[in-house]
């Protein structure tokens, strides 16, 4: 056993329960997949295990220090990379102890690690990161230098546990290999919180966390899904059983109802033949009545407990199954020629952007992925396709359409404006007030969502308001430009992204890292930077 965590809950401040009663047995040599929907409290459990956080409840047994390769690196900006990696003092003994100053306290610090500079040379060349100086600040460094060098950590300090949130988000193609291949080489315990399904597919053991707690799926992330089809298959067929029951229960209480209604018609006309009483037939009149109202009340108490349980199942169905996207088509004609680039370059100061200059077009209806390592040039690229650039060499056209550029921080939802607001500024339609609402009802916000100001928005509500937006616009635009646009999405989100996009008729144009995703959404074509 490397860690159990004992009913470990946690509470924000503001008194908001993000977990409860987690339980989770860690052995040695496992490798895990932490998975759950954007503010489940992924992150939150990894610093809980980390000894950064504190629960609220429960008890936690960590049988080895963890080695934390965080989403997030601002708080080491002001650290040298040798403080950041926690090697700046054995190194500096190293030193000493070379140079002739043999202390105990040199000796004590190196601690018998002669080899750490020479493991610390070559995890840095396996991240092809030997160009950093280990004084260098860290602020001066990309975020994908900040992760690249965390995990170079992994090789230098071969820790017994591991826990790593993201570690694939700033990574390009050739260091998401590494990554996978460290990851699967190790003999570490590994606790991986990621939306990379690559990356999550590779571990033999998968971990939802909620609200509710952490359900454990003995299998990689395949095996994972099918079990969650098969989940949702069962709940499907409750939620039409239900539906059933439901459908009987109310054609019941009708017929009841009618055939009461009947019999007390026909009693009130045989009381009247015989000649009753004007009293007694007010009395047998309000015993009919008390009669029926309680049948009523019967009926509508078992009607109201069938409804309760059924908006229950339905509420527990994934969100990807509660959706309607509904795109238009684009106007243009498949295969009309939407930007040719010829002997196309970009020049920062004198020195041209591309080794070759660029030659290619685009056509309506491609679905093309925009490739190269991270510093190619794949945003430039975007901004002379978009038009945005014209410092150029070479020509680029680009014929008369409607393009439509979606960042991974989804930058199109204006901040300062609340969420009705945000789509009415793309309602080019002219659709009624209702029906905007009724867009915003089919990517499940409701009523109570539709004054909350967008700046609140986290980065999937941010994706889905985007796509209500180009749903509610005069048509479809003719190409759509994805820059990354899965980094700060869960898997939940993602999938929700990618049956939309594959609802979508136009021209495609990606830049990700994802190759799940390249594959979920068709792409038929490469351009390599």
């Amino acid at each position: 056993m490397m860690l159990r965590l004992q009913n470990i809950s946690y509470t924000h401040p503001n008194k908001d329960l993000l977990f409860d009663s987690i339980d989770l047995t860690v052995n040695k040599h496992d490798k895990i997949a932490l998975i759950g929907n954007n503010g489940a409290g992924k992150s939150t459990l990894l610093k809980i295990i980390a000894g950064q956080c504190q629960p609220s409840a429960g008890n936690m047994t960590v049988l080895a220090q963890p080695y934390d390769v965080p989403q997030h690196f601002g708080q080491y900006n002001d650290l040298t990379v040798g403080q950041a990696l926690q090697v700046e003092r054995k190194l500096t003994a190293l030193r000493e102890i070379e140079n002739g100053n043999a202390t105990e306290e040199n000796y004590a610090l190196l601690d018998d690690d002669w080899t750490i500079e020479e493991r610390c040379h070559q995890a840095l060349r396996n991240w092809q990161l030997t160009d950093l100086d280990l004084q260098q600040k860290m602020g001066t460094l990309s975020g994908g230098q900040k992760t690249k060098l965390f995990l170079a950590g992994i090789s230098i300090h071969q820790p017994e546990l591991i826990l790593l949130d993201e570690p694939s988000n700033h990574l390009d193609y050739l260091s998401r290999q590494v990554l996978y291949d460290l990851l699967q080489s190790t003999p570490s315990t590994l606790i991986v919180v990621s939306h990379d399904r690559k990356l999550v597919n590779l571990f033999g053991k998968v971990c939802e966390l909620s609200k509710h707690g952490i359900a454990v799926y003995g299998g990689n992330y395949e095996f994972y899904l099918q079990q969650k089809q098969a989940e949702n298959l069962a709940l499907n067929q409750n939620i039409q059983s239900k539906e059933k029951t439901l459908r009987k229960a109310r054609e019941k209480e009708r017929q009841t109802i009618e055939r009461q209604q009947k019999l007390d018609s026909r009693g009130k006309s045989k009381q009247e033949k015989a000649g009753v009483a004007r009293i007694m037939m007010n009395t047998l009149r309000n015993n009919a009545e008390n009669s029926t109202a309680k049948m009523k009340t019967v009926h509508a108490e078992k009607i109201d407990g069938i409804s309760q349980d059924l908006q229950e199942l339905r509420a527990a169905l994934p969100d990807i199954a509660k959706m309607k996207f509904g795109f238009d088509d684009s106007a243009l004609h498949r295969g009309k020629i939407l930007v040719t680039a010829t002997n196309l370059n970009f020049r920062y100061g004198t020195q041209p952007l591309w080794p070759d200059s660029l030659n290619f077009q685009i056509t309506s209806g491609e679905r093309i992925v925009l490739k190269g390592a991270n510093g190619s040039g794949k945003t430039t690229l975007v901004k002379l396709i978009l038009g945005n650039l014209e410092n150029h060499i070479g020509t680029i056209y680009r014929a008369d359409s409607q393009s439509v550029y979606v960042d991974q921080d989804y930058s199109l939802i204006d901040k300062r404006l609340k969420m009705y607001e945000q789509v009415q500024k793309f309602n080019a339609s002219a659709l009624q007030e209702h029906e905007v609402k009724n867009r915003l009802s089919r990517f499940l916000f409701t009523k109570d969502d539709w004054d909350k100001p967008c700046s609140a928005l986290s980065g999937g509500e941010r994706m889905r308001l985007l796509l209500c937006c180009l749903t509610v616009y005069q048509q479809s635009p003719d190409l759509i430009i994805l820059d990354e646009p899965t980094n700060n999405l869960d898997i939940q989100n993602i999938e929700i992204l990618t049956a939309a996009i594959n609802e979508y008729r136009g021209t495609l144009l990606v830049v990700s890292h994802d190759e799940r995703f390249l594959e979920e959404v068709h792409i038929d074509r490469t351009i390599q930077l």
